[in-house]
């Protein structure tokens, strides 16, 4: 990986990952997936509370790959700015996306 994309990769992976999310909502929205139950839970919140928890996978994912020595950088300061960055997207993904999780889907 170069230097750049390891840096980049995280927070560019956290934008998709936002941008994508919040569009399901407004799809979900859309679609009148609230007022349908799946177990006791709305669709909407079930999908989207799975859409969450594989952003969150996601992220934890590249955060381990760019812990391992393969897919590390070589530079000591490049592989610090990397795995801060991975962190970082981790903790973004968490709580940004954590109010689509928990509150009301459709206004």
């Amino acid at each position: 990986m170069t230097s750049v994309l390891s840096i980049l990769v995280s927070p560019l992976l956290w934008l998709a990952l936002f941008s994508g999310i919040y569009g399901l909502q407004g799809l979900s929205c859309e679609l009148d997936l609230d007022t349908t139950t799946f177990a006791g839970i709305s669709a909407a919140r079930a999908l989207l509370g799975a859409a969450w928890l594989a952003a969150i996978a996601l992220q934890a994912t590249l955060l381990a790959a760019l812990h391992a020595g393969r897919f590390s950088p070589e530079g000591a300061f490049v592989r610090w700015i990397s795995r801060a960055t991975g962190w970082t997207g981790l903790v973004a993904t968490i709580w940004t996306l954590f109010p689509v999780a928990v509150t009301s889907t459709c206004g």
